[in-house]
């Protein structure tokens, strides 16, 4: 391929809500294997990648804890659970498009999948294995966004490539704003200051310390994860 990209090894961050079907089901086999396809083809360029999925398709931690009926911590623990089924799920499909996949959980569930060890991690994607990172921190109170951004820095990540929704950073909701402004390229400082909800302040931050650059675009483009790391597809980076 001609194509390059400027970064040896990227975290990908994708939402659970990616995952779910038109209908409301939690897992989407077309839209699963279309993502395993399309880390694969990114994997072919020889870029290490890493995964981090959150668990929206199935349970928020924070919401359900928010109605009164269940404390924080234990929603989170949910929903730590719930990022175990969609890893395990990514796994499979990238098994099944012919990349070599390894789960980790930060969550200890050693009879379903490994325990997340920064060394071993590190060994399985020099072995050109993508490893999914599953359990968030480990922790309660902290979002799957900054758990993305600690894996990346602890793996030693050139880029966090967050595929979501819209296809970059924009002032306000563009779903509820016909006139926010994209931005191309907008600094850590910038999206703290400006109080920009496209990660949580808490992952910006953490990532301006580790000077880790967030790449932010639509994943629902065609070949989306790839064309957005070689410059083919609309993103916007936010940059130390």
């Amino acid at each position: 391929m001609s194509e390059t990209t400027p970064y040896r090894r990227v975290l990908v961050k994708l939402s659970g809500e990616a995952l779910a079907a038109p209908d409301g089901y939690w897992l989407h086999p077309p839209m699963l294997a279309a993502l395993a396809e399309d880390i694969a083809a990114t994997v072919a360029r020889g870029v290490q990648i890493a995964v981090v999925v959150g668990g929206g398709n199935l349970i928020r931690g924070a919401r359900i804890s928010q109605a009164g009926w269940i404390d924080r911590a234990t929603g989170d623990s949910l929903g730590m659970m719930a990022t175990v089924m969609n890893s395990l799920a990514i796994e499979t499909a990238l098994n099944a498009a012919g990349v070599q996949a390894r789960t980790m959980s930060a969550v200890s569930m050693p009879t379903i999948c490994e325990t997340y060890a920064r060394q071993p991690a590190l060994h399985h994607l020099d072995k050109g294995q993508v490893v999914v990172l599953a359990g968030g921190t480990g922790n309660p109170y902290f979002t799957t966004d900054t758990a993305a951004v600690l894996r990346a820095a602890e793996l030693r990540c050139d880029a966090v490539l967050k595929a979501t929704q819209v296809d970059g950073v924009y002032s306000a909701d563009p779903k509820n704003n016909p006139d926010a402004i994209r931005y191309d390229r907008i600094t850590h400082d910038e999206a703290i200051a400006r109080d920009l909800k496209v990660m949580d302040t808490a992952a910006f931050a953490l990532a301006r310390e580790s000077r880790l650059t967030i790449v932010v675009g639509s994943v629902h483009a065609p070949s989306s994860i790839d064309a957005i790391l070689i410059g083919a597809s609309v993103a916007t980076r936010v940059v130390p």
